[in-house]
C-alpha cells in the first residue's frame, strides 16, 4: 500500500525550520506505521492508494482551495500542534462541510495520528479494491433465499462491483472434465479418511469452479449449489472450502449479499471467512449457534470429512475453530445497510441435526435484538478476532 502526503505551507513562511520539523514528523509517522510516507505533488496523486493533506502551518487555506479539485475525496487533513496548523485545518474542514465534501482532521499525538492514518489507509484501499471487484453468480439464488437477490446493474452503478451471470450448464460441462490442480489444501484433504471416489468427485467440482474463476477473472463466486444434487450426485461444499482458503471468496446457494459481505470482511481483516446459518439463539444465556458445511480449510485447528448435511451426499468439513474473539458481520447486497458485532466463540459442537461445522458463541443484547427483529437475511459471516471498529470505519466512508 502506497501512502502519500500532499504538503502545504504558507508562502509567508520563510523559515526552513518549519519544513524541517514537518518533514521529520512525516518520517516519524512512517516509522510508527511501518510504511513509507512520500511527499507527493498534485501530478503524482493517482499513484498512491491513500493521500492525506499535511497542513504545515497557518495561511494555507487559499493554497488548499487551488488544489482541492485534484485531491481525492474524502479529504483527510493532518494538523500539527504548531504554527497555526490546526486553526487553518479547521477553517478548511468547515469549507469542506459547507460544500458537502466529506473530510476529517487527523490530530493528536504521533502515535494517535499514525494509528489513524493506518486505519484510514486500509479502509480507503479496501474501498477502492471492492469498487473494482468482479464476482460470478453461477445460477440464481436458491429458492429459499427470497431476500438475497441483487440487481447487477445497480451493484455496478452504486458500488462498482460487477456481477457476471454464468449458466449452470457451463459449470456442469466443466465438472464433466473431472480435473483439478493439486495444492496444499487438496493434498491435506486427501490425507483424511473418507470415500476416495467421493473426494475425487468433490475435488473435480473444485477444479471446475476454479477454472470458471480464471476464465472470467473473478475475485469471488457464488453457486446455486443444491442444483448439483440431482445431476452430479454431489455438492459444492468442499470446493468452496478450498477456494476460500486460497483467497477466492466463495459463497453457497447463490447468495450474492453474503459473497459481498465475505469480500469486505476478508479484505479488511486479511482473514478467511466462515459463511454460516444462525441455528439457535438463547436470549437468557446469550448463546447463539451457527453452522454450515463450507468452513474454509485454513480456518480450522482440526477437521474431519463428512457428507453434506441436508443431502447426505458429497464431502463437507466438520472443522474446529479456535476459542476466543470473533466478529459477526453482514451487509446488504447494495451495501446500504450493515451489521457488525463482537462475539466470543466458546465451544465447537458436533450435533447430528445441524450442518457439519458448528460453533456456539456468546453475543450481547444488541446482537440478539438485531437477529430477532432486523436481520439482514439468513447467512452471516464470521471471522476470528474483534474487527468491528475497522468494519464501522469502512462503512463510514463508502
Amino acid at each position: 500500500m502506497k501512502i502519500g502526503a500532499y504538503y502545504l505551507v504558507s508562502s509567508n513562511t520563510s523559515g526552513q525550520s518549519i519544513d524541517d520539523a514537518n518533514y521529520l514528523m512525516i518520517k516519524e509517522l512512517s516509522s510508527l506505521i511501518g510504511k513509507k510516507i512520500d511527499v507527493v505533488s498534485l501530478e503524482t496523486l493517482n499513484q498512491y492508494d491513500f493521500i492525506f493533506t499535511f497542513i504545515g502551518g497557518g495561511g494555507t487555506e487559499a493554497r488548499f482551495l487551488k488544489a482541492l479539485d485534484k485531491l481525492p475525496q474524502p479529504v483527510f487533513i493532518l494538523a500539527t500542534p504548531n504554527n497555526n496548523s490546526l486553526a487553518a485545518s479547521m477553517e478548511i474542514l468547515s469549507y469542506l462541510k459547507q460544500n458537502d465534501i466529506e473530510g476529517e482532521i487527523i490530530h493528536g499525538s504521533l502515535e494517535k495520528m499514525a494509528k489513524r492514518i493506518a486505519d484510514l489507509a486500509k479502509v480507503i484501499a479496501v474501498k477502492k479494491r471492492i469498487s473494482s471487484f468482479k464476482i460470478g453468480r453461477v445460477g440464481k439464488p436458491s429458492d429459499w433465499l427470497i431476500s438475497s437477490d441483487v440487481d447487477a446493474a445497480e451493484s455496478k452503478r452504486l458500488n462498482g462491483i460487477e456481477i457476471i451471470d454464468i449458466e449452470m450448464r457451463e459449470f456442469f460441462e466443466e465438472i464433466k472434465k473431472r480435473e483439478y490442480q493439486d495444492n496444499e489444501y487438496t493434498e491435506l484433504i486427501k490425507t483424511k479418511e473418507f470415500d476416495s471416489k467421493e473426494v475425487e468427485l468433490s475435488l473435480g467440482i473444485y477444479g471446475a469452479l476454479k477454472r470458471l474463476c480464471d476464465r472470467y477473472q473473478l475475485d469471488g463466486v457464488t453457486v446455486r449449489c443444491f442444483d448439483l444434487l440431482g445431476p452430479i450426485k454431489s455438492t459444492g461444499c468442499l470446493a468452496l472450502a478450498i477456494l476460500n482458503a486460497e483467497g477466492i471468496y466463495a459463497s453457497c446457494e447463490g447468495d450474492v449479499p453474503s459473497l459481498i459481505s465475505m469480500a469486505i470482511l476478508g479484505e479488511l481483516t486479511g482473514n478467511s471467512i466462515f459463511q454460516a446459518n444462525p441455528s439457535m439463539i438463547n436470549p437468557e444465556t446469550r448463546e447463539m449457534v451457527f453452522a454450515h458445511c463450507t468452513l474454509p480449510v485454513n480456518m480450522v485447528t482440526d477437521f474431519s470429512l463428512m457428507t453434506h448435511y441436508e443431502s447426505g451426499l458429497g464431502v463437507a468439513l466438520r472443522g474446529k475453530l479456535p476459542v476466543g474473539d470473533v466478529t459477526l458481520f453482514k451487509c446488504s447486497g447494495l451495501m446500504d445497510s450493515y451489521f457488525a458485532a463482537p462475539a466470543k466463540l466458546i465451544e465447537n459442537l458436533t450435533e447430528d441435526d445441524l450442518c457439519r461445522s458448528q460453533i456456539k458463541i456468546l453475543i450481547d443484547d444488541v446482537a440478539i435484538e438485531y437477529f430477532l427483529t432486523d436481520s439482514i437475511g439468513n447467512h452471516h459471516l464470521i471471522c476470528t478476532g474483534n474487527h468491528v471498529d475497522i468494519v464501522n470505519e469502512f462503512f463510514k466512508w463508502i
